[in-house]
């Protein structure tokens, strides 16, 4: 397998091409495409194949749950539960952007997809072509970093095409990714606007405090 790369206008992805990715991530497929922070496997979540397939891929830890891209804050009321106050905080002032936000689980999703922990951890990135690809397919996308297990995350499509070229079939060239820091992760699957840091990174520890304690 050679993977194909298709060219997208980072700014303005055109409509025939985001179909094409949706038909690709409909058949199962898994895609490799810009984020806001670095490139990201993308799958149907609800494809428990291709979720087997990105686990595979990446050789993970079946025990670490994949984050998963949503195009506007509407849909993680949706696919979570039991949202409270520090939820709306961060996503009020972070998305769309570097913040990676865990919430407990709805039963929207396949257990699978949460590594069965029962917890989401959501995002809505200011890159456009994901959020293009979310709305058309009508559900998010998963979004671990395009890289194999021990080499560094990818800001370039050739990156992807070095390490992942041979192993999935459409890489989606948007050029280079806004930034190369991780998503900072904050966890507030506790309820009770309980929140703890799981990841600094592009947003730092004290900008999540300021934010909570208003």
């Amino acid at each position: 397998m050679t993977a194909e790369t298709l060219r997208i206008h980072p700014d303005e992805p055109e409509p025939e091409l985001i179909h094409h990715v949706v038909k690709s991530l409909s058949c199962g497929n898994v895609v490799a495409l810009p984020t806001d922070t670095f490139y990201g496997l993308a799958v149907d979540p609800v494809n428990l194949k291709a979720v087997d397939r990105i686990y595979e891929l990446k050789a993970r830890a079946r025990h670490k749950p994949l984050s998963l891209l949503i195009a506007e804050v509407a849909q993680a009321y949706e696919l979570a539960r039991n949202i409270d106050s520090a939820f709306d905080r961060l996503a009020e002032k972070f998305w769309p952007g570097p913040l990676t936000i865990i919430v407990k689980a709805g039963s929207r999703l396949p257990l699978r997809v949460t590594a069965n922990t029962g917890n989401l951890a959501l995002r809505v990135p200011e890159a456009a072509i994901p959020r293009a690809v979310v709305k058309s397919l009508g559900l998010p996308i998963t979004a671990t970093s395009a890289n194999l297990s021990g080499l560094p995350e990818c800001t370039y499509a050739s990156g992807v095409r070095e390490q992942l070229g041979d192993k999935i079939p459409l890489i989606v060239d948007g050029g280079p990714t806004a930034r190369a820091t991780a998503t900072t992760i904050v966890d507030v699957s506790g309820g009770g606007n309980s929140w703890m840091i799981v990841r600094e990174g592009a947003i730092p520890t004290h900008e999540i405090a300021l934010t909570l304690q208003r």
